[in-house]
């Protein structure tokens, strides 16, 4: 590609930046591959304002965003009640000084124990999920002595090198290996198999999430949380519980495991933690594991974290937490759940591409019937993605923004704010009737995708 010069930009001439721009600079100086994939399906836009479930682009043209990054932002793009409390903590320090220990993490932090289960009371602040994992992991070493761990096939806890271990899709795996040792894989759900390999040796804990996103949405069999919370006790192992993506009411509950009154060893938390506002993760644990691992003034500072617990994330957190037991959205997002997922299997029953719906509460996929021996010359093979091209439909005939699961590409994801509409919800619907309406077959669905790439590539 032709070099592009760099320029040191301010932020005026920042948020003057045009689209073409914008792709330029992404293209030279982030990474081209992720721009051409994206414009292999036409669908790049230039949004440059949003709120809510809403955003805008800088021709004014309104869509709506039922991924919201993977449900990061569960109270809606830009809540004012977050933006608020926000402002509020300017002019606070902002990092750790040593002789003032964080005001807004110890009070996020007694949140954190108050709206948890059973006795998990200890926090550790990180800036993302995966380094969530990657604590967690090292707590469970640490309080155990133990080294090995089991997680779930197709389970995903991250990409740094820790939570990719326990990751169990091998396409992100493969190019990093050799990665940790002592980990074992089994099949998620499978409460047997995992009992099988807790046999083989001495496990410091079982990492899973209890509804796998990423995977296509797969829910475990009722019982199985419970089951693998008996197993980790009889054999000694932490459970730990990845609900970076299931946490703050997504699924119908506070928690995913309160589904079954399960309280893991260990609980993980990001995303919707700060309403997507501000990065942030976190674990929560006991004050037992936590003090066999770190209670002791040789181990305090074992892990630590520069950016960890600052004072505008922690804020951010406050809000988003209150703004959600106040409101009750994880009742919402059940009875929402509810009415969007009856709904969406109307259509089913309809449109025989659409195999299934499956998830909890606001965190479902869609399940297409997946295209077989299509030649696609245009998007290199792209085109034989069923899902993909529902998206790419959704999009330039409603405005509407969806994507389709990385790990199982015939499956949408949708995470639609916990603050939805409920017309917003059945607009989604009737946009993807019209859709399988109009392309009833995969052929047909493929023809149609085509075309629209072709004439509006960018």
């Amino acid at each position: 590609m032709t070099s592009t010069k760099a320029h040191l930009y301010t932020v005026d001439e920042a948020l003057a930046a045009t689209a073409g721009e914008v792709l330029t600079l992404y293209r030279a100086f982030i990474n081209d591959g992720y721009v051409d994939m994206l414009d292999a399906y036409a669908i790049i836009r230039h949004v440059v304002r949003a709120q809510g479930i809403r955003v805008w682009d800088s021709d004014g043209r309104e869509y709506l965003d039922y991924l919201l990054c993977y449900g990061a932002l569960s109270l809606g793009h830009n809540h004012p009640a977050i933006i608020e409390a926000i402002d509020q903590a300017r002019g606070m320090p902002n990092l750790f000084l040593h002789v003032s220990p964080g005001q807004m993490a110890a009070c996020l932090a007694a949140t954190l124990a108050a709206v948890t289960p059973g006795d998990l009371t200890r926090s550790f602040f990180a800036n993302s999920g995966s380094e969530a994992v990657e604590g967690a992991l090292k707590l469970a070493r640490a309080s155990t002595k133990r080294t090995r761990f089991i997680a779930a096939e197709e389970g995903f806890h991250g990409k740094t090198f820790g939570a990719l271990s326990v990751t169990g899709h091998e396409s992100y795996r493969t190019p990093f290996k050799p990665l940790l040792e002592d980990v074992a894989h089994v099949p998620f759900g499978d409460a047997d198999s995992l009992e099988a390999e807790l046999k083989r040796a001495p496990t410091a804990a079982v990492i899973l999430e209890p509804v796998q996103g990423p995977a296509g949405m797969i829910v475990p069999p009722e019982g199985y949380l419970r089951d693998v919370r008996a197993l980790c006790d009889h054999y000694g192992a932490l459970m730990i519980l990845d609900e970076i993506q299931t946490g703050f009411g997504r699924t119908g509950r506070m928690f995913a495991c309160d589904h079954e009154d399960v309280v893991p060893d260990v609980l993980c938390l990001s995303k919707a933690l700060s309403g997507g506002l501000y990065p942030i993760g976190a674990y929560v644990t006991s004050d037992r594991v936590w003090r066999a691992a770190y209670g002791t003034k040789d181990t305090t500072l074992l892990h630590t974290s520069t950016f960890g617990g600052n004072t505008l994330a922690c804020t951010a957190a406050l809000a988003a937490v209150q703004l959600t037991v106040e409101q009750d959205l994880p009742s919402r997002a059940a009875e929402l759940g509810a009415h969007f997922r009856g709904r969406l299997e109307d259509l089913r029953d309809r449109h025989p591409l659409l195999r299934g719906v499956r998830g909890k509460g606001l965190m479902l996929g869609l399940d297409f019937k997946q295209a077989e021996g299509l030649k696609d010359r245009l998007t290199a093979g792209l085109l034989n993605q069923t899902a993909a091209m529902i998206t790419v439909q959704m999009l330039y005939h409603h405005n509407i923004l969806t994507l389709y699961a990385f790990n199982n590409p015939s499956v949408i994801r949708l995470a639609p704010p916990l603050v939805v509409d409920r017309i917003d919800l059945d607009r989604f619907v009737d946009a993807l009737d019209e859709v399988l309406t109009r392309c009833p077959s995969v052929p047909k669905l493929a023809a149609s995708t085509a075309v629209l790439i072709k004439r509006r590539r960018i």
